[in-house]
C-alpha cells in the first residue's frame, strides 16, 4: 500500500519557522520526483517546491529564498523547511510523488498525502 504521511504542521507567528516532513512507503521512492503543494481556503492548489530524483529543485516565486526542499532517498523522506513565514503561507500542505515533471506541473502526481495544516498568525 502506498502511503505519504505528512507531519510538522501547526500554528506559528509571522516570521517564524516550521519544518514539514513527509514519510513515503509502498513505492520505489528514489524513482520519483517529490513535491510539496499547498491549498489555502478559497484558493486553487499551488505548487510550492519540487525536487527531482537527483536533487534538482524548483520553487514557486512566492517562497523562493524562504523555503528549502530536501530529500533522503535512504530514509524515503522529503522535507520542507519554511523560514520567515508570512500569513499568506497559511494553507494545507500536501506531499506528492510523480515520475514526470509534467505531471507535477499540471497537478496530477501519482500519489498524494493527506495534508498538514500550516497556520501563520499572531
Amino acid at each position: 500500500e502506498v502511503q505519504l504521511v505528512e507531519s510538522g504542521g501547526g500554528l506559528v507567528q509571522p516570521g517564524g519557522s516550521l519544518r514539514l516532513a513527509c514519510a513515503a512507503s509502498g513505492f520505489t521512492f528514489s524513482n520519483y520526483r517529490m513535491t510539496w503543494y499547498r491549498q489555502a481556503p478559497g484558493k486553487e492548489r499551488e505548487l510550492v517546491a519540487t525536487i527531482s530524483r537527483f536533487g534538482s529543485t524548483y520553487y514557486a516565486d512566492s517562497v523562493k529564498g524562504r523555503f528549502t526542499i530536501s530529500r533522503d532517498n535512504d530514509k524515503n523522506t522529503v522535507d520542507l523547511q519554511m523560514n520567515r513565514l508570512k500569513p499568506e503561507d497559511t494553507a494545507v500542505y500536501y506531499c506528492a510523488a510523480a515520475k514526470s515533471l509534467h505531471d507535477i506541473v499540471v497537478g496530477t502526481p501519482e500519489y498524494w498525502g493527506q495534508g498538514t495544516q500550516v497556520t501563520v498568525s499572531s
